[in-house]
């Protein structure tokens, strides 16, 4: 879907009535924040009935980092060895019960006894080994959560010297090794290594039972779990874009559990507002004009009205973004703040580089994923009307995930031209290493931007612990800022989760990427 711009007055028109109509929206639903949410009946039939923005792409373990496929696979079907608490951030076993740095560059891993598979069969530490070697060191299958997580740890040798110990040897001493480990979902060995599965086996408390493309997932729970049986057998997943549909859903007991809501959906006393870990952003092909001056992406940073789009859009949840991770990570840079929002400056450094002869009347694309937050499209109008103001044309492009992930990783489109893509970025595992190695770096897997410069300070930062690193990293967030500007962050998002009046589940930063049906029940 392609939104052609038909003149200034009717840009402006269309922004006004945006806000207009968010704003009166706001003032009559609001979004009521409920500890003991209302609907009609939950869980008919045992079955936990969940209804998501879009349809999982895949299920394929190896891209669980991406948040539409996270947040079915992770900890359900399959499961890693170790997890990070969201709320602590400490690393807790899951199929390693225990884990320790044997040498400077050796960590060994111990499995827990007794996991199976949901086909039956053991899980051992072949399995594990294989999993590791699949997801962090086989580049030819590309996959998302080597980029994310291992891009810049080097290639690991690995072992398994008995059915019940995993090896891991580095390149170089890795403080890090457990928690990027963390991201591996454990998968059998026998998984292949040259395609990606759209249907895996894991160890987690659910397999799937049917997945009727375009309609409807079901999960159903397995008897030979190692862990504690979930209450409800079974979990039926359908996807709904609009989301005043997924909040009625649930309100009119057609749904038990709704995510990624916004605040004026709808979803009254079943609403509960939380925090979460992504932040919201543009990011920029600085390769071709205009958007290859940095002046130009100076311009579009300062002509993003955050405050007013996160007030007259989201409901006031979420804060103005100045960096593309929140508070709480390591490497946060607490003395960034969010970029002004002042159209006349933004103005004369477009008409200044017009003047230099940049060709800044070159049309470009903002390109956004349909249903990735909750009033994306008209957050995205917005900035088209601004640009617009300040003397850019900007045409918007929808797609959905499967068209939108092309531009989002590596390798991207051939001649795509210009493109400012909308990113949601949620950093599960408190350090920076673990943005701005995939969106920093010049080869970083969702990199469109950097310099050898960068590189450099990212790679040094990355070796250092304590007090050191973090401000290693402040610097390199504040150097991106200043020297590249390949982004433009419009806010730390916040989110609303609808939930049935029957169903006790207490969502956390983690529940947009990954929903624990284990850790959802059934109220008695």
């Amino acid at each position: 879907m392609t939104h052609t711009p038909h003149g200034l007055r009717a840009r402006n028109s269309r922004a006004a009535a945006l806000l207009a109509a968010a704003t009166m929206s706001l003032a009559a639903t609001g979004c009521s924040v409920a500890n003991s949410p209302s609907g009609d009946s939950a869980g008919a039939g045992n079955t936990l009935r969940v209804v998501l923005p879009q349809e999982p792409p895949t299920l394929e373990p190896c891209e669980a980092s991406l948040t539409a496929t996270g947040v079915v696979v992770r900890s359900n079907i399959t499961e890693p060895l170790l997890e990070r608490n969201p709320t602590s951030g400490a690393l807790e076993p899951k199929l390693a019960t225990e884990w320790t740095q044997t040498q400077p560059t050796l960590w060994t891993f111990k499995l827990r006894p007794g996991v199976k598979f949901s086909d039956g069969s053991d899980f051992t530490s072949e399995d594990a080994v294989a999993a590791i070697e699949r997801s962090a060191n086989n580049t030819a299958l590309a996959c998302n959560v080597q980029g994310y997580v291992f891009g810049d740890s080097g290639k690991l040798t690995l072992a398994a010297p008995d059915a019940a110990t995993v090896t891991v040897q580095t390149e170089q001493p890795d403080p890090l090794l457990p928690l990027r480990v963390s991201f591996v979902e454990m998968t059998k060995s026998d998984i292949s290594t040259t395609e990606k599965v759209r249907e895996p086996v894991g160890t987690g408390p659910y397999k799937i039972e049917t997945w009727a493309a375009g309609q409807k997932l079901t999960l159903t729970s397995w008897d030979g779990y190692w862990g504690s049986k979930p209450r409800y057998a079974k979990a039926e997943y359908q996807w709904r874009e609009e989301g005043t549909v997924r909040a009625a859903m649930v309100v009119n007991g057609e749904a038990d559990l709704a995510t990624n809501l916004g605040a004026d959906d709808g979803a009254g006393d079943t609403g509960v507002q939380y925090p979460n870990n992504e932040t919201t952003a543009l990011r920029f092909s600085t390769d071709e004009a205009p958007l290859d001056d940095i002046r130009v992406r100076q311009a579009i940073d300062m002509s993003v009205d955050r405050q007013g789009i996160i007030t007259s859009l989201f409901g006031g949840i979420g804060q103005p973004a100045s960096q593309l991770i929140g508070p709480g990570v390591v490497g946060y840079n607490e003395s960034l703040t969010p970029t002004p929002y002042d159209l006349a400056a933004a103005k004369a450094l477009v008409d200044q580089a017009r003047a230099d002869g940049v060709k800044v009347d070159t049309p470009f694309r903002i390109i956004g994923r349909t249903a990735q937050f909750p009033k994306i499209a008209e957050s995205i109008e917005l900035i088209q009307s601004a640009l617009t103001q300040i003397g850019l044309t900007a045409k918007i492009e929808m797609l959905d995930t499967s068209a939108q992930i092309k531009y989002q990783l590596r390798p991207f489109p051939e001649d795509a031209g210009p493109v400012a893509l909308m990113i949601m970025h949620g950093n599960q595992a408190g350090d920076a290493a673990f943005t701005v190695g995939q969106y920093f770096a010049t080869d970083g897997a969702q990199s469109s931007s950097g310099s050898p410069q960068l590189d450099q300070q990212i790679k040094a930062a990355g070796a250092l612990t304590g007090d050191a690193r973090q401000q290693a990293f402040a610097d390199v967030f504040a150097s991106e800022n200043q020297d590249i500007r390949g982004f433009t962050f419009l806010a730390n998002m916040g989110a609303v989760l609808g939930l049935a009046k029957n169903v006790s589940y207490t969502p956390d930063a983690a529940t947009g990427d990954e929903l624990r049906l284990a850790d959802v029940k059934p109220k008695s």
